[in-house]
């Protein structure tokens, strides 16, 4: 098979060490779980991989239409995977509606695997199809199979009585043995999963190991053809270690634990449900056994309140949400930032204004990061690249917040949530402990206890309430820089303000210094990005450097503040390219603070930037 991998990666001409299948259906069809053991299967396997779960906003769109199409790409491959894959060799469609939202991104010659049984003449209509496409040729560009799975799932699960609603709920694991069986895949792990899954529910279980098993010997005894033949892909070469899967909200979890215990202190998570920030506080809630307390409030404020109140009687507290609850949170914010304590926002930026698009990705919330509160109030903001970069963002945020006494912005995005990628589960003593020292000495006799008294990095000091002889005010109204009582007067405000931002500036002393992620310093361009552009940067970077091209990469995690070498490590390139998934939010601060005509490459469309779109922009500012 001639794989679109080809374009997309690194691979040379008639190399096939990657694919890119996209598992496609109705909300109701179970195409985030086939694709999340079929990533358990490849993983297992040894290929390195990268995934992108899209699916619909609403809980149970109507069945059969277009908007409610859900749909699982993974690209797997025996070398380095960085992104899910420009387009699909492969894809499964469990109905027209699924074949028409996603068929135009298949390249010619790609593969369809069909459920024609579920082609009934009212599917076709909610599909928008006159006609049945798997029969008028319409198709003939590509290579298609179409396979009355739900009959075949109907026969295979039979014998366990079940109803045919109920029975073809198990068609996904029909369409998952197919996949195993064509892409050399075992299926004892998945085999394993459903039995415990549906450990209280035997029949269950027996019902989809059942369709699992049919599909798999479908592929093996079916003549099908030599397009669609059993393919094998080959282990991607590894750093030896332990692996596991990892998405970004579990990353981001994991890291969060291991901060708090590199800062010797307790976690609090205080959030409140938004997609697709919820699942950080679902996997924070089965840690408890680390000393994680977690507490779901009844509002947006109320969780970052309980937080901040966390942080204030000695842990370490951390808040979840997405655009529109952040915005919620701004108040709260310039509270943990004017009382000087420690605070991890995180932040899974999704599409937006408002509700926006609520399951779709962009990186429209730097500006509200970096300076989305009232009056002057900096806080430090953190970029996560990839799923398992937030493991050590995580930690970085906890160390900021921790040592600088301030809220820290954790941003990531939708795309990054619920990714997945494998992850070497790095040595604990890996990590510096950066411990906490809370202030405990009371003052000498006729000297009284000033909360806003400094450190060298500008932070005060953390006291536990009810510390003997430390009673203290602190609040949101200006505190007196010398004695922590209240302060209008103009020149107290001015100090204090210039303190608080200094302070923040001042963390640029203790982060890394800006690295050049591909090529070098003074080529003709750099492509600048944060966050989830990662892998679709480096990918068309690597291909044009291949070419002979003088680009490079330039990939910030500190974005406020910024590297303290980033200005004249920009200024060494002729021209800068900023790709992001917004209407030009990085472009701006670097123009703002380097005076630099950053030219700027947008995409707001909710979906990830694909390799091509890089390279033709690349291919623009080199010609131009």
């Amino acid at each position: 098979m001639a794989s679109s991998a080809e374009k997309i990666e690194e691979n040379e001409p008639g190399d096939v060490s990657a694919v890119v299948v996209r598992f496609a259906g109705d909300s109701g069809d179970g195409m985030q779980l086939t694709g999340g053991q079929f990533t358990l299967s490849t993983a297992l396997a040894g290929n390195d991989l990268a995934t992108f779960p899209d699916f619909p906003a609403e809980i149970r769109a109507p069945q059969g239409t277009l908007f409610g199409v859900s749909a699982f790409q993974i690209n797997f491959g025996s070398r380095t995977i960085r992104t899910a894959g420009d387009a699909p060799d492969v894809l499964v469609a469990m109905n027209p509606a699924a074949l028409k939202t996603n068929v135009e991104d298949l390249p010619e010659g790609g593969m369809i695997i069909a459920d024609s049984g579920a082609f009934t003449d009212r599917n076709l209509s909610k599909a928008g199809y006159e006609a049945n496409p798997l029969e008028d040729g319409s198709l003939k560009k590509w290579q298609l199979l179409a396979i009355d799975m739900s009959e075949m799932t109907l026969e295979a699960v039979k014998p366990f009585g079940l109803g045919n609603k109920e029975a073809l709920r198990s068609k996904n694991m029909w369409t998952l043995g197919l996949a195993l069986w064509m892409f050399d895949r075992k299926r004892q792990p998945i085999i394993d999963w459903l039995t415990a899954k549906f450990a209280k529910k035997p029949e269950i279980a027996e019902a989809n190991i059942a369709a699992l098993n049919a599909g798999h010997a479908y592929g093996e005894t079916a003549e099908l053809g030599y397009a669609f033949q059993p393919r094998h892909v080959d282990r991607a070469p590894a750093d030896p270690g332990l692996y596991r899967t990892v998405t970004g909200a579990e990353a981001i979890s994991l890291g969060l634990v291991a901060g708090s215990k590199l800062a010797n202190v307790p976690l609090f998570f205080g959030g409140y449900p938004i997609t697709p920030a919820s699942a950080i506080l679902h996997h924070l809630s089965r840690l408890k056994q680390f000393g994680v307390t977690t507490f779901q409030a009844e509002d947006e404020i109320a969780a970052i309140g309980a937080a901040i109140g966390a942080s204030y009687a000695g842990s370490l507290g951390v808040t979840s949400s997405s655009g529109p609850g952040i915005a919620l949170k701004g108040e709260a914010m310039g509270l943990a930032l004017v009382t000087e304590l420690p605070l991890v926002i995180v932040n899974s930026q999704r599409g937006g204004p408002s509700t926006g698009l609520p399951t779709k990705t962009e990186q429209s919330d730097l500006y509200q990061a970096i300076y989305g509160r009232n009056g002057d109030a900096p806080m430090p903001v953190i970029a996560v690249r990839s799923p398992s970069d937030a493991f050590h963002c995580a930690i970085e945020a906890c160390r900021i917040a921790t040592q600088f006494m301030t809220p820290v912005m954790l941003l990531t995005d939708g795309y990054i949530a619920n990714a997945a990628e494998p992850w070497l589960v790095p040595e604990v003593d890996s990590f510096k402990p950066f411990p906490v020292t809370f202030h405990e000495d009371a003052p000498g006799e006729g000297e009284k206890f000033n909360p806003y008294s400094r450190d060298g990095k500008l932070a005060r000091p953390w006291v536990k309430p009810g510390t003997p002889g430390l009673m203290h005010r602190i609040g949101g109204i200006e505190k007196s820089s010398s004695t922590g009582n209240i302060d209008y007067s103009p020149s107290n405000h001015q100090e204090m303000t210039d303190i608080r931002v200094n302070k923040i500036l001042g963390v640029a002393d203790h982060i890394p210094a800006q690295d050049v992620a591909l090529g070098e310093p003074g080529e003709r361009l750099a492509v600048v990005g944060w966050g989830s552009t990662y892998g679709p940067i480096h990918q068309s970077v690597s291909r044009a450097r291949d070419a002979g091209k003088s680009v490079a990469q330039i990939h910030i995690r500190h974005v406020w503040p910024l590297p303290k070498n980033l200005g004249e490590l920009l200024k060494s390139y002729d021209r800068i390219l900023v790709p992001e998934m917004n209407t030009g939010q990085l472009k701006t601060v670097l123009r703002d603070q380097y005076l630099v005509d950053a030219r700027p490459l947008n995409k707001v469309s909710g979906q990830p930037f694909r390799i091509a779109e890089i390279e033709a922009a690349i291919e623009e500012q080199l010609d131009g």
